[in-house]
C-alpha cells in the first residue's frame, strides 16, 4: 500500500530522519515516538508539504512523479492545526469537500459524529483547540481517500467525539481505507487494533 525507500530529511539544527526502506500492507498503522521525534515530519513529507530525499509511492503512484494523483489519495489531520484566522469550518469544508469530491450525505454524517454544528458558521479565529481538533478531523475523513494519517488524532478532544473517531477508523478501514497514526496516548490506542507498529528513535524507524 505505502512504499518508503532512501528517505532522507535533513535540518539546518543537524537533525535528521532516515529511512533505508519502509513497506506498510493495508490496513492501520502506528507510529510511536517521542515529541521532535521525527513523526509530524514523515506525515508532512507523505503528503507532499515537506521536501525529502527519497521515494515515496502509495499503491503505484510515485508522489515525486505524480504529486495531484498522489495527493488526492491521502488525507490528512495535523496534531496541531492552523486554518486563516477568518474562515470558518464552514467555508473549510466547501473548499476542502470539492477538491476531494466529497458527497453531501458523507459531510452531513461526519457533522454529526464530531459534535460541530453548534461552532461551525464561526471564525477559527474564536476556537477552542478541541474545537481545531475536530475540525481538522473532520476535514481528513471528507471524500473517497486510499489513506489517512491522522497526527495526535486522541488529544485534545472530548470523549463522545473520541469514541465516535475510534468506531470511524473501525468503519472505515473495514471500507478499504487504511490508517497511520501517531500517538503517545497508550490508553487510546489499546481501543484500536493496529495491523503494525513503528517507533521512531533517534532519527530512525523500526
Amino acid at each position: 500500500m505505502l512504499e518508503i525507500q532512501h528517505f532522507l530529511k535533513k535540518y539546518s539544527t543537524g537533525f535528521q530522519l532516515e529511512i533505508d526502506s519502509l513497506l506498510l500492507n493495508e490496513g492501520i498503522h502506528l507510529i510511536q515516538g517521542q515529541n521532535g521525534a521525527g513523526k509530524s515530519t514523515l506525515f508532512k513529507a507523505i503528503v507532499g508539504i515537506q521536501t525529502f530525499q527519497g521515494e515515496i509511492l502509495l499503491d503505484d503512484l510515485n508522489l515525486e512523479k505524480k504529486p495531484l494523483a498522489f495527493r488526492k489519495k491521502v488525507n490528512y489531520a495535523e496534531a496541531e492545526p492552523l486554518y486563516p484566522e477568518f474562515l470558518s469550518l464552514s467555508e473549510l469544508i466547501l473548499f476542502v469537500a470539492k477538491a476531494k469530491e466529497a458527497p453531501r450525505d458523507q459531510i452531513e454524517r461526519l457533522k454529526s459524529s464530531f459534535g460541530v454544528t453548534e461552532f461551525m458558521e464561526q471564525p477559527v479565529a474564536t476556537y477552542s483547540s478541541g474545537m481545531l481538533k475536530k475540525s481538522s478531523l473532520l476535514l481528513a475523513f471528507l471524500g473517497q481517500p486510499k489513506l489517512i494519517i491522522l497526527d495526535e488524532p486522541f488529544t485534545t478532544i472530548d470523549k463522545s467525539s473520541l469514541e465516535n473517531l475510534i468506531e470511524l477508523i473501525k468503519l472505515k478501514k473495514t471500507e478499504g481505507v487504511n490508517f497511520l497514526i501517531s500517538s503517545h496516548q497508550t490508553e487510546f490506542i489499546n481501543l484500536i487494533s493496529f495491523d503494525s507498529v513503528h517507533t521512531i528513535s533517534k532519527g530512525r524507524i523500526q
